[in-house]
Formats: C-alpha cells, sequence, structure tokens
C-alpha cells in the first residue's frame, strides 16, 4: 500500500458532486481514490525510503534512522 513511513499518510476518497452540480447537464464524476506523492530520499545513515513531499520539505528524513542488518559469523 502506499503510505508515507513518517507520517503515516495514505489514500484518500476525494470528489463527489453538489445538488446544483446534479441539476445540470454536466455528468459528473463520483468519487476518487488519491494516493499521496511519495518521493525516494536518503535518510541520516544514507538508507533510501519513500515519504511524502510533505515531510521531505520538512527535513524529517533526516531525523529517521533505519534499521540495518546485523551481521552474524
Amino acid at each position: 500500500m502506499k503510505t508515507c513511513l513518517i507520517c503515516d499518510k495514505g489514500s484518500q476518497m476525494v470528489g463527489g458532486y453538489s445538488n446544483r452540480v446534479r441539476a445540470t447537464k454536466y455528468n459528473p464524476i463520483p468519487l476518487q481514490r488519491k494516493q499521496p506523492n511519495l518521493q525516494w530520499a536518503k535518510t541520516g545513515d544514507g538508507a533510501r525510503i519513500k515519504i511524502c513531499t510533505k515531510c521531505l520539505k520538512g527535513g524529517k528524513n533526516l531525523l529517521v534512522k533505519t534499521k540495518t542488518k546485523a551481521k552474524t559469523k
């Protein structure tokens, strides 16, 4: 699923139409699902994650520490 790893922003149902639109000859479009604008961003330790542009502009990607796999012998 498309969600931001920092703020947990996901998809939303948007749109719809009012009664005024229904009264005209205009053909309204029902609800549509809109996805967040996710971009690849580097974290403070150099890993890459997908976050929304709002978190990217705020620099929240630099505060995230990703989990690294420990090497075992």
